[in-house]
C-alpha cells in the first residue's frame, strides 16, 4: 500500500521551511509533460507555463516541464487518462472532466455553494486551513493522482440565443455541459435538456442548432468565439469554474521532498494572484465581445430568480452522495464547513 501524504502536512512543512529550499534541488534531471485542457493564452495554459518556468528556475534547469495546450495530446478525457496512467506527468483539468476518474471532485460543481465574493480567497483558506483538501487528495490518490491546488477561473456563464430571466426560460433548452453526472442532474433540475458534446465541437453545434446553449467561463466564450453564434450571456452566479492542477501519484511520490513541497507552494501562492489575473482578463474579454458584436447582451438574474434556481439546485445536493463514491458525504460536509469558516475569517457577508 502506498503511503498517504497529507496535503495539509506538506503545506505546514512548506511554511516552516520556507524559501530556504529554493535552489537546493539535488535530484536527477527530469523532463515532464503537462497537458492543459485550455488553448494557448487561456488561464490553465498561462498558469501551467508560469509553473513550468518557476520549477525550471528553482531547480537550476533540472526540472524541465513542457506544456501542451488543448488538443495537442488528445481530448479532455484523454489527457486525464494519460496522467492517471503516467504517460504524462501533469494535467490541468477542471472538477467536471476529472470526475470521470475521481468522482468525488464533482462536489466542486454543486451550484450555489460558494459565496459570490472573494472566491479565490475562500479556496486559499480551504487549502491552507481546511479539512476538505486532504480528503480530496485521499480520493485522488486512490485513483493514481494528486491534486496540487484548486484554482478559481471566474464564474460560469450560460450563453443562448434568447434571454434567460427565470427558470421558465430554461425549460427545454438543449445545453452543452462539461462531462459530470452531477452537472447534468443540476441542469435537468433547471428544466434543460443537457446535451454532451466535445469542447472543440461546441461552436459548430451552436451554429448548426444541435444545441441551444452552452455553459463556460467568460474567457473561454471569447477564446472559442461562442459569442459569434449566441446573443445572450447570462450570469446565474451559481457556479465558479474551478481548475485542478494535478500530478501523477507515482511520479510525484518519487520526487525529492523539497521538489514536492515547491510544487505545492507554487500553486498555493498562486491562488489569489491568479484569481485577480483572471478577473481582469474576463473584464477585458467582456469588452472585446461587446466591441466585436455589439448586439450581445450581458444579463444577471435578479434576486427572485436566483432564489428559484437555488431551490432547484439544492434538490441535487443529495445526488452527490450517491454518485460521488466512497467518502463523498464526509467530503461534502468538510467542504461546507470549510466554506462557512472561511466566510467568517474573511468577513464575507
Amino acid at each position: 500500500m502506498k503511503k498517504f501524504i497529507s496535503l495539509t502536512v506538506i503545506v505546514l512543512l512548506t511554511l516552516s521551511i520556507g524559501t530556504a529550499l529554493a535552489g537546493e534541488y539535488k535530484g536527477k534531471a527530469i523532463k515532464a509533460k503537462l497537458a492543459s485542457e485550455e488553448i494557448e493564452g487561456d488561464f490553465m495554459t498561462v498558469w501551467a507555463r508560469k509553473f513550468a518556468e518557476h520549477m525550471k528556475k528553482w531547480s537550476d534547469g533540472k526540472i524541465d516541464i513542457t506544456v501542451y495546450p488543448y488538443g495537442t495530446l488528445g481530448t479532455l478525457g484523454d489527457i486525464n487518462e494519460l496522467c492517471q496512467f503516467g504517460v504524462i506527468e501533469f494535467v490541468f483539468s477542471d472538477y467536471a472532466w476529472i470526475s470521470s476518474f475521481v468522482p468525488q471532485a464533482q462536489v466542486l460543481s454543486l451550484n450555489y455553494i460558494f459565496p459570490t465574493k472573494k472566491v479565490p480567497e475562500v479556496l486559499h483558506w480551504m487549502v491552507e486551513n481546511g479539512e476538505f483538501m486532504p480528503l480530496l487528495e485521499k480520493s485522488f490518490r486512490k485513483n493514481g493522482l494528486v491534486p496540487l491546488s484548486i484554482m478559481f477561473e471566474g464564474w460560469q456563464w450560460v450563453t443562448s440565443k434568447k434571454a434567460i430571466n427565470n427558470l421558465e426560460d430554461m425549460k427545454g433548452l438543449k445545453v452543452r455541459l462539461m462531462s459530470s453526472k452531477l452537472l447534468v442532474e443540476t441542469y435537468k433540475a433547471y428544466g434543460t435538456s443537457p446535451t454532451p458534446m466535445n469542447y472543440g465541437e461546441v461552436y459548430s453545434g451552436l451554429q448548426m442548432g444541435l444545441i441551444d446553449a452552452q455553459v463556460n467561463p467568460l474567457f473561454a466564450i471569447y477564446s472559442m468565439k461562442f459569442f459569434e453564434v449566441q446573443d445572450v450571456m447570462t450570469q446565474l452566479k451559481s457556479e465558479p469554474f474551478i481548475g485542478i492542477p494535478t500530478v501523477n501519484q507515482d511520479f510525484f511520490d518519487k520526487l525529492p521532498k523539497n521538489a514536492q513541497q515547491e510544487m505545492l507552494r507554487f500553486w498555493r501562492d498562486a491562488m489569489v494572484p491568479a484569481g485577480k489575473w483572471i478577473t481582469k482578463r474576463n473584464a477585458q474579454d467582456r469588452k472585446k465581445i461587446k466591441k466585436a458584436r455589439p448586439k450581445v447582451q450581458f444579463t444577471e438574474l435578479d434576486n427572485a430568480a436566483i432564489e428559484q434556481f437555488k431551490k432547484r439546485a439544492k434538490t441535487v445536493y443529495p445526488v452527490f452522495v450517491e454518485v460521488g463514491g466512497n467518502g463523498s458525504q464526509q467530503i461534502l460536509d468538510a467542504m461546507l464547513s470549510d466554506i462557512k469558516q472561511a466566510e467568517g475569517e474573511l468577513k464575507i457577508r
